[in-house]
């Protein structure tokens, strides 16, 4: 059963607050292709320090998102998904929930979280050709298991 985010997430919150991890299935395709939407599962954490390149669930106006932190100016803290090469959004560290600790890929096989580092650093048409790429890939996975 699917629940909303404004029902779920303040649960996260308060679990997270009493130190404990919380594990869910996000459904965006936004953190692509490090997260794969209504597939992989991460775990969240306690988010003791924002540092560039982590992923974090923040809360910014009435949505939340799941992105890295792209840039940290003074006290704005700049999020953005891996997928997303133009938009942005931009909080405040009392804004951001928690951090993911761990990624679990199909068939709960983890993901190495330090894959990104070389991703945040490629040219945007590096990027915006490799999801291309990768759109396609999933998209004949999808085919072929239906």
């Amino acid at each position: 059963m699917e629940k909303s985010n404004e029902v779920l997430i303040p649960e996260f919150e308060r679990l997270i607050n009493l130190d404990h991890m919380v594990e869910f299935i996000p459904k965006g395709v936004s953190m692509r292709p490090f997260i794969e939407g209504k597939r992989d599962k991460v775990i969240l954490a306690k988010c003791p320090e924002v540092k560039v390149g982590i992923i974090v669930l923040a809360k910014i106006g009435d949505k939340y998102v799941l992105h890295r932190v792209y840039k940290i100016r003074g006290r704005k803290i700049i999020l953005r998904g891996d997928g997303n090469l133009e938009g942005y959004e931009v909080c405040r560290e009392s804004d951001i929930i928690a951090r993911v600790v761990r990624i679990k890929g199909k068939n709960g096989k983890r993901k190495r979280l330090t894959k990104a580092c070389v991703w945040r650093h490629l040219p945007n048409f590096v990027k915006k050709f490799y999801l291309k790429l990768y759109r396609y890939h999933i998209k004949r996975l999808e085919y072929y298991e239906n």
